[in-house]
């Protein structure tokens, strides 16, 4: 099944690409790797959660996060891999959670987004995966995902 399919019977629609919000590159191909840069949970330029997960943040709406972080990474992997069908696959995601001092449920938080990768792209989507806690992200954000994607050679 092709990705545009599977976006559009998951009730996905991706977002236009939006402009950095610093002095970086949302992607960058390297052989027949893509990096994305950390991506966040906002939609029109909004962000849809604010704050730490375990404290503002439930653990549900936190992988809600995720999960909408992963929608604004497919934008960018569709504009820089020229096309769903150049992805081979999934490799490497590295997700950050703001997390309240006691909260320890970073991976579930993430899982949010590893279950939508591996959603849409099947066993493609599996990957390799770190979920970090820490104290604060950038805007007050409760999740950032980088992904490592592999391009069809």
């Amino acid at each position: 099944m092709k990705i545009e399919e599977r976006l559009s019977e998951l009730g996905i629609d991706l977002p236009e690409e939006r402009k950095a919000l610093a002095s970086y590159v949302p992607g960058k191909k390297v052989g027949n790797l893509l990096f994305i840069s950390g991506q966040d949970c906002s939609v029109d330029g909004e962000f849809i959660f604010k704050g730490r997960v375990g404290e503002e943040i439930t653990l549900e709406k936190g992988k809600d996060a995720a999960k909408q972080c992963i929608i604004n990474a497919l934008s960018v992997i569709k504009k820089e891999a020229g096309g769903f069908e150049n992805v081979e696959q999934i490799v490497k995601m590295l997700g950050f959670v703001n997390s309240a001092h006691d909260f320890h449920e970073q991976p579930y938080v993430i899982n949010g987004a590893s279950d939508l990768l591996e959603e849409v792209f099947g066993d493609n989507g599996k990957h390799a995966r770190s979920a970090i806690g820490t104290s604060n992200l950038p805007f007050n954000i409760p999740v950032e995902i980088e992904l490592i994607v592999e391009l069809k050679e």
